[in-house]
């Protein structure tokens, strides 16, 4: 029964529209990080990034390689709009794209992430079977239909993420409004509306509308009585948080990804008027169905865990960020922070002074304030740096943080030294100090 579900076809509509509108955003994505600056401030100006820990060797192209990097990352996007060499180009997209997330900690976002996925996903999509060139060059190619399974998994992929970011939601800071009111603070000089998203009422709004629109949205998406509705919420959330929040591609890819949500036939009418309709009664189940179900299984096993692993892990994950990366924890705190590090020569007990803006950018500066593993991480840059000039030395850090505007609290025990200690992925770090307030709900 499972099998003739996921293989029955069913119109393709959805899927060939939406290749449209994703290769046009992740287009954009591409060319404006070069026209706003992002690539340069992010990744031409630095002396080195913060890659993933592991990753440390994926570092930027040096001199203009980047904005070359981006601009074949715009073309391709141009070409999986287009359905042009449409495996290839997807393919190609998602390789670049998944090297600029994880060579990079500096502009951190959720959403990249979330890219990467329906990258992938894309990649396994027959997207280019209509209304591309690939099907203008090889008419063969040419379908109007596709395996039921191609809509339902980019539905559970969003479903996992609202979720999740719907949870995370529920803790003290988000509830009373006092994140939000942070969020918008920094709104003031706005527009018309500065004024109005500093009000009260509003704070409210944004916090337990933004809350139960993600736990919402889907399941309304998917009922039919509901669905123009949702359809309108969810634009208007979009927008919102697009005209507000400035996230870049997300809220208009939230918005393009609603047409998995509606009927074929609608999507047809309204985009594709000369497509032929796809009605027929057809299922058919590849030889390679126990490989493809398999992928997909484990891929959303994975997607379930990952969320759930700062549980694991001792102390508050708005604390130690252990655990934070990959799990949909959006926009949910404020930090700041003050930090010292004591380098000392091994062999002498001499104190030699560190500068940061010697070796970081501001952005970096901001981060190294903040993120435990990112502390770390400078801690083994300045050992290797000084190892270079034949030193060997220790690195002690005297580091405050306030999460949320509460008072400062120690974050790093200041009496270890980080040059000689080893992150491990799966475990606390003794070395980040408890937390003193609850955060989150136990």
């Amino acid at each position: 029964m499972i099998n003739r579900w996921l293989f029955k076809h069913i119109d393709n509509s959805q899927l060939i529209i939406f290749r449209v509108f994703f290769g046009l955003l992740i287009a954009c994505e591409s060319f404006g990080a070069m026209l706003t600056g992002w690539v340069k401030i992010t990744l031409v100006e630095p002396k080195f990034t913060f890659s993933f820990i592991g990753l440390e060797w994926l570092q930027p192209l040096p001199g203009n390689g980047m904005y070359l990097y981006f601009a074949v990352m715009g073309c391709l996007g141009l070409c999986v709009m287009l359905g042009y060499k449409y495996r290839w180009s997807i393919i190609g997209f998602t390789i670049l794209w998944s090297g600029v997330y994880f060579m990079q900690k500096a502009s951190y976002n959720n959403h990249y992430y979330l890219l990467i996925i329906l990258c992938a996903m894309m990649s396994f999509l027959p997207a280019n079977g209509y209304f591309s060139l690939d099907a203008k060059h090889n008419p063969s190619t040419i379908k109007y239909s596709m395996p039921q399974w191609c809509r339902y998994v980019i539905i559970i992929q969003m479903a996992i993420v609202y979720t999740y970011a719907a949870v995370a939601k529920m803790y003290p800071d988000w509830l009373d409004t006092a994140v939000v009111e942070i969020l918008l603070g920094g709104k003031k000089h706005y527009y018309a509306i500065g004024d109005l998203l500093q009000q009260k009422p509003v704070h409210y709004v944004v916090a337990y509308g933004g809350l139960l629109f993600d736990l919402l949205i889907v399941p309304l998406l998917l009922w039919k009585r509901t669905r123009k509705w949702a359809f309108m919420v969810s634009v208007f959330f979009h927008l919102f948080n697009s005209i507000v929040f400035q996230v870049g591609i997300f809220p208009y890819m939230s918005i393009a990804l609603c047409v998995f949500f509606f009927e074929p036939r609608t999507i047809r009418n309204i985009f594709l008027k000369k497509k032929p309709f796809y009605n027929e009664e057809f299922i058919a189940i590849p030889k390679y169905k126990r490989l493809l179900l398999g992928v997909f299984a484990l891929h959303f096993i994975v997607q379930l865990i990952l969320p759930l692993r700062h549980w694991m892990i001792k102390d508050d994950v708005l604390w130690t960020e252990e655990g934070h990366r990959l799990s949909w924890r959006m926009m949910l705190r404020s930090k700041s922070g003050r930090v010292q590090f004591k380098v000392i020569n091994k062999e002498n007990g001499e104190h030699i002074p560190i500068k940061l803006e010697t070796f970081l950018s501001p952005k970096q500066r901001s981060l190294v304030r903040t993120k435990p593993d990112v502390i770390w991480q400078f801690s083994q840059r300045l050992k290797a740096f000084f190892e270079e000039k034949g030193i060997a030395i220790s690195v002690f850090v005297e580091c405050n943080v306030s999460v949320n505007k509460k008072p400062y609290q120690k974050l790093i025990d200041s009496n270890i030294d980080l040059a000689g200690v080893k992150w491990d992925v799966f475990q606390h770090s003794p070395w980040i100090l408890p937390s003193k307030q609850v955060l989150i709900y136990e």
